[in-house]
This record gives C-alpha cells, sequence and structure tokens, in this order.
C-alpha cells in the first residue's frame, strides 16, 4: 500500500488544515495510507491528527513513506523531521508572510514567520522536491534553493455554494449595499484601508454602505486598532467584526454581499476568492499584493492604487454597472472551474503517484506529469 503522511505545526479549520484533511480523504479513498501529525490540534480537529512524534513509534516508519510537511511558520515539527532526515521528505509551502508585516504589531508572531523562513532555507536542500498552492509560492520555493517544483491548489471540499435563506434573507434586511472580506484580522490584510475605504464610499456614493470583516484575528493589537479607528471613524453601526463564525455564517455573509472588497499587502492564494466566486460575488482588489492578481486572472476588477478612494471609486463603478458586475460573475464562474475540486484532487493523486514512485527524486517531473 502506497504511503503519504501529512505533517504539520498546527492542524485548526483554516485553510491549510481544511487542505490536509481532504488530502487526507482523498488519498485513503484511492487506497493510500495515509496520516496526519501535528505538534497541535485545535478545536473541531481534536482527534483527527497524530502526535507527531508518533510517527516511527506507534506509527510504522519506512524508507518509502513519502512525507509532506505544510510550512506557514516555525516549527519544532520542521526540526524534527529534519532530524530524522527522511528520504522522501516533501515541502508544501502555503507562504510565509513577511515578518516584518506583525514586527509592530505582535513581535513573538513576526519571530514565527522568521523562524520559518530560515527553516525553509535549511529544508530545501534536504529534499528534493516542493509543491506550492501558487505559481507565486513556487518562486519563493525555487529562489530558496529547490529548484524542482509543482503547484497543487488548495483543496476544498465539494460545497453547493448554497446559504441559509433565513439568514441571508436576515442580513439582506438591513440597508445599504454591503461590502464583505473574509481572512484574518492582520496586519499584511489591511482591513484599515478597507474601513477607510468604506468611509470614503459613504461620503461620496451612498451613506448606507456597510462593511463585514469575517473571520479571527491573528493579532489582537492589530484588531484592537481596527476597532478604535472604526469608532474614530463613526462607522461602528456600518463595520461589522464577526469574529470567528461557522461555515454556515460565512456562506451567508458571501451571499448577502454585493461585493467583496481585498486591500491586503501580501497573500500567498487568497482562498476567499474562491469561495467568492462560488456564491457569485463580484470582486474588487488591489492587485499589487502578491499572488492575488495571479489567483484572480481576469474575475475580479483590480484597483489602480492601494489607496481609500480608489478603492471607493472601484467598488461605486461595480455596484452602479449591473453590466460590469455580471460580466465579473460570468469571469469568476469561469475562472473558478480552474479550481474545481475534481481537478485539484485529480491534481493531487497525479502527484502522489508520482512521489511514490520516486520520480520527484529526478529531474524532468514536470515533463512527466503533463
Amino acid at each position: 500500500m502506497p504511503t503519504l503522511h501529512q505533517f504539520v505545526p498546527t492542524l485548526d479549520p483554516g485553510a491549510v488544515g481544511t487542505h490536509i484533511l481532504e488530502a487526507q480523504r482523498v488519498l485513503r479513498a484511492a487506497g493510500w495510507a495515509s496520516e496526519v501529525f501535528s505538534e497541535h490540534t485545535v478545536g473541531p480537529y481534536d482527534g483527527r491528527a497524530r502526535r507527531y512524534t508518533d510517527y516511527g513509534s506507534d506509527v510504522a516508519a519506512n524508507d518509502d513513506d513519502v512525507l509532506v510537511y505544510h510550512l506557514a511558520i516555525g516549527s519544532s515539527v520542521a526540526d524534527w523531521l529534519l532530524a530524522r532526515r527522511p528520504p522522501r521528505l516533501v515541502v508544501d509551502y502555503h507562504n510565509i508572510t513577511p515578518p516584518e508585516w506583525f514586527a509592530g504589531w505582535e513581535p513573538s508572531v513576526a519571530y514565527g514567520l522568521a523562524w520559518g523562513r530560515a527553516q525553509l532555507r535549511r529544508l530545501a536542500p534536504r529534499t528534493g522536491f516542493g509543491l506550492a498552492d501558487s505559481a507565486y509560492n513556487a518562486s519563493e520555493l525555487q529562489a530558496a534553493g529547490l529548484r524542482r517544483t509543482e503547484v497543487l491548489p488548495i483543496l476544498l471540499p465539494d460545497h453547493d455554494g448554497t446559504a441559509d435563506a433565513t439568514r441571508v434573507a436576515e442580513l439582506r434586511a438591513e440597508p445599504g449595499p454591503r461590502w464583505v472580506f473574509v481572512g484574518r484580522l492582520a496586519p499584511n490584510k489591511r482591513q484599515h484601508l478597507l474601513i477607510a475605504a468604506l468611509h470614503a464610499y459613504r461620503r461620496a456614493y451612498d451613506g448606507s454602505a456597510r462593511l463585514d470583516l469575517v473571520g479571527g484575528a491573528s493579532s489582537p493589537t492589530y484588531e484592537s486598532a481596527l476597532r478604535a479607528f472604526t469608532r474614530d471613524l463613526g462607522l461602528t453601526g456600518a463595520v461589522t467584526f464577526t469574529g470567528p463564525v461557522s461555515d454556515s455564517e460565512r456562506d451567508a455573509r458571501y451571499a448577502a454581499a454585493d461585493v467583496f472588497v481585498c486591500m491586503s499587502g501580501h497573500e500567498g492564494f487568497l482562498v476567499p476568492v474562491l469561495e467568492a466566486w462560488r456564491h457569485r460575488v463580484p470582486i474588487v482588489a488591489w492587485g499589487g499584493a502578491p499572488a492575488v492578481a495571479g489567483t484572480l486572472g481576469d474575475a475580479g476588477l483590480l484597483m489602480p492604487e492601494a489607496e481609500p478612494e480608489a478603492a471607493a471609486a472601484t467598488v461605486g463603478r461595480v455596484l452602479g454597472d449591473p453590466h460590469l458586475a455580471d460580466a465579473l460573475r460570468a469571469r469568476g464562474d469561469a475562472r473558478s472551474a480552474q479550481f474545481a475540486p475534481g481537478r485539484t484532487r485529480a491534481r493531487l493523486l497525479e502527484l502522489a503517484d508520482a512521489l511514490a514512485a520516486g520520480i520527484a527524486d529526478r529531474p524532468g517531473l514536470a515533463g512527466l506529469l503533463r
């Protein structure tokens, strides 16, 4: 039985955790042995991962095992794997936010990010192959010295794109056009610019517009500053900080939205755009952030500048032109097909077969798989 085990510092319900468990489900359905190992497991995923030190003790370790390490921050798990020197170690890189984004807000997070980037440089010469969920992330792997890479987009479970009709009706009953952004409150995601853009839009276009910021916080200090900024601008009733929400509530916020707006300064992939496409929400984004333009393609309207007034004008253009909004929805439908779960699952199994066969140990993997 072919074996592919996954290692991660923390298994939690974010995009990486969802990807890991979906990959495990797909592999097991195809006849693979596949366990998830972590140092920490959060909330609803309790019991879904083994302790990473169980590998080689409670779980047999073999030289033919493919071990995939999911890298997004520094961790003792990476050091442990480096010390073991497994023959078939693969890095699946989900991007590490440059630590300077957090340095002034959460020094401990900045340390973890810098640690992760240092570990990437140590992992590169120890593994012959790397996976990345975007072309941008693959370029970062190559810059770190890992020359053989392939892109495997984030795996998401099947989803019918529907949301609870009663909850959506409740949200839509609130007056004004509704903006939404989904993602952790974090300095690199620059929710402060979204709040400032909403303020500019309300002054120039529609004073009843509102903004939903959906997700927990990676920086409590930044969250406090966002809430204070909202109060200072007189937007307390117009900006909703949902905190962590259920999948159902998240889907309802998408379904009730008129536009998805992103002002992020750094992203490795930006999974929420896939979710926005599922709910046929037009997307407006600043395209200067790494990976954002590459993920969107032509299925979003890119802002010319990362300025609140430019964002307000771009949103105003979309909300004021139904034909443009419909065109963006149609482009989103087409672009979304590139990331369809069935297509990504097939890609996972294709890559896994090559890794198990040892093809990734030799140059030319890309040519063999395409």
